[in-house]
């Protein structure tokens, strides 16, 4: 299951090249692409929301805890910080691409250490640990979600697994400002597939060995008010310590990480941004595509950071409608990466020319793979979350994505048949 990304990112990496050959089907991609434009916004907000809520979990920490009178944001402070976060995002992805990429690096330093750090650090202080049987083999079959079943709750967790794999396209995005894009770009989304699945993997393994009890951790009774992360790293200190300041501390080493995963999410939206509206595939296009003295699409960069911002606002309505938005992007992003590549094993068999970089004649072998996966994924995303079902525990995510096929066809039949012409090449053949 690890693998698979490699699969069709590969196929994704090798048709790069065919999309202008496949008409009508490259423009259903092409909006597609657009239509996982405003998913990857939805994913934005969800990346810079959660560190919005980390941070008010390190200020209820730091002042006691929920259950020591500490001071617990409500949600209109929440949106406040989401939208400080966004605000500095912006002004940092503003910045000329040198400046970008040396962030960038820090971020990779950052992350790389971190995670090692915690990886360690918080089983080896944590005084009460879990034995290898409870880390690998125990399912939290005591839940309030109505699930009881072991092969319901591992398919209904490849859910947070994928959402943890998306965003690696970033390298594609960025490669009008990669040397050697043809090859470095996919050397890119490869090599940050492999470091993923195993310091991610790593770090899943050392912070699970410091749980013992799921059901207090998930408890909104708990210091961390039911932030179960926040819990592990609070408790592990304060078990050995009398004190969480440790475990307050390691959670600042998270924030900051993912806040870098939020400027480099932001980077990867505006790019994307101006490559479709410089295609003219998107509203106000001659706006968006426009860049600065320093190359710089800034335009595109504030587009992003204000819809992500818009976006989160529906928290305020219902958190149940904002986590409905984020679990249906994680899904339309795949089938955006699935349908160029079922494409090129399909109508673009024959025609199909490959770049630098390709699979030879195991392209389409693991193509196929790649498009049952995530058919198989999508199946499974649509899948009931808990039980029973009603208005708050129905999943959307089946009438969002037909929808979505629905109004991409319909404007193509109407409209965009008459003037759409394909990606719109800079650099001669």
């Amino acid at each position: 299951m690890f693998f698979l990304p490699y699969f069709w990112w590969a196929l994704l990496l090798e048709c790069q090249t065919c999309w202008p050959q496949l008409g009508t089907l490259c423009f259903l991609d092409h909006w597609l692409v657009i239509c996982s434009l405003l998913l990857n916004w939805a994913v934005t907000t969800s990346v810079n929301f959660s560190l919005a809520q980390l941070i008010q979990v390190i200020i209820l920490l730091s002042t006691g805890g929920k259950n020591g009178g500490g001071y617990e944001a409500s949600k209109y402070v929440v949106i406040c910080f989401h939208g400080g976060i966004l605000l500095l995002l912006a002004i940092l992805n503003s910045l000329p691409i040198s400046l970008l990429s040396f962030f960038g690096q820090v971020a990779a330093a950052w992350n790389f250490l971190g995670v090692f750090v915690l990886m360690i650090l918080i089983p080896c202080v944590a005084t009460e640990k879990a034995d290898a049987k409870f880390v690998f083999t125990h399912f939290n079959t005591d839940n309030e979600e109505g699930i009881n079943s072991k092969v319901y709750i591992f398919v209904l967790g490849l859910l947070m697994s994928q959402y943890t794999l998306t965003g690696y396209d970033a390298s594609a995005h960025m490669s009008e400002e990669t040397k050697s894009a043809d090859i470095n770009g996919p050397k890119g989304i490869i090599s940050s597939i492999g470091i993923s699945i195993i310091v991610g993997w790593g770090y899943l393994l050392g912070v699970t060995f410091a749980v013992t009890d799921i059901p207090y951790l998930l408890s909104e009774e708990n210091d961390a008010g039911g932030y179960a992360i926040a819990e592990v790293f609070y408790q592990a200190f304060k078990s050995r310590y009398g004190t969480g300041v440790g475990g307050i501390i390691c959670l600042g080493v998270v924030a900051v990480a993912i806040f870098f995963c939020g400027m480099s999410s932001v980077t990867s939206n505006s790019r994307m941004a101006y490559a479709f509206s410089r295609d003219g595939a998107m509203p106000l296009s001659s706006v968006w595509h426009k860049v600065n003295k320093q190359e710089v699409p800034v335009n595109a960069v504030w587009l992003s950071t204000f819809v992500a911002f818009c976006m989160a606002l529906t928290s305020l309505g219902s958190i149940v409608a904002f986590e409905a938005m984020v679990s249906i992007a994680t899904i339309g992003l795949y089938i955006a990466y699935a349908l160029p590549i079922f494409f090129r094993v399909t109508l673009a068999r024959k025609s199909f020319v490959p770049g630098p970089f390709n699979l030879g004649r195991f392209g389409v072998l693991i193509g196929w793979i790649s498009v049952l996966w995530v058919a198989t994924i999508s199946v499974l995303f649509s899948l009931p979350v808990a039980y029973p079902i009603n208005e708050e525990t129905l999943n959307y995510t089946p009438v969002a994505v037909g929808g979505l096929f629905i109004l991409t066809l319909s404007y193509w039949i109407l409209s965009a048949r008459h003037w759409f012409k394909g990606p719109v090449t800079n650099i001669d053949s």
